[in-house]
Parts: structure tokens; sequence; C-alpha cells
């Protein structure tokens, strides 16, 4: 069964959908988040691509300060959804993704 979504979800997706470039993404994140919201989501993409190279819980939390509570839902994420997987593969493929976790340099 998929999840029921609110009509303000679906806005905000489509809206994501719409940025053509890494400018226009981070400029519509900086305005619709806070500082904080924003580092979470950061942090909590660089806990699944560290999980994703093999890096443990231990490895994960002193890499990026995340608790084993974020780690441990990235995770379970990461094996039982499809977001992560299909951003993470997608990285990868583009080149923009080492098979360690971390980004290439630009």
């Amino acid at each position: 069964m998929t999840k029921q979504r609110h009509r303000d979800e679906e806005l905000f997706f489509e809206a994501v959908m719409t940025l053509d470039s890494q400018a226009a993404c981070k400029a519509f994140f900086e305005d619709i988040c806070t500082i904080k919201e924003l580092e979470a989501i950061a942090q909590r993409m660089r806990v699944a691509c560290l999980l994703d190279s093999g890096s443990n819980y231990l490895e994960v939390s002193e890499a990026t300060g995340a608790s084993s509570a974020t780690i441990s839902r990235v995770n379970r994420c990461l094996n039982y959804g499809s977001g992560y997987r299909e951003v993470i593969d997608t990285m990868k493929k583009a080149g923009k993704l080492n098979d360690n976790g971390s980004d290439l340099e630009k």
C-alpha cells in the first residue's frame, strides 16, 4: 500500500522537480529550510553514503556527529526504502560519488 500524501507535500515534490541546477536547488532549500534543518538533511545524506560504503555505526558517528538513532533510521531507509538507494546509485554512475562514500572534488 502506498502512503497517502497531503496536497501540500505533492506541491513541494513538484516544486523540487522543477529545479534544474545545483544553484537553483541550493537557493530553494536555503529559503525553505532553517539552517539546522538543512544541516540535518545534509548529515543524513552523508550518513547514507558512509553506510553504503561499508562504514560501521561508530565510524559514521565519528565522521558525521550523527546520533545512533539517526544512523539507525538512515540505515533502515537505505536497506528497505528506495530513495537513498536511487540517489546514491545515480550519483555513483554520474561520477559524483566515490565507492568509499566521499564526494568527488570539483
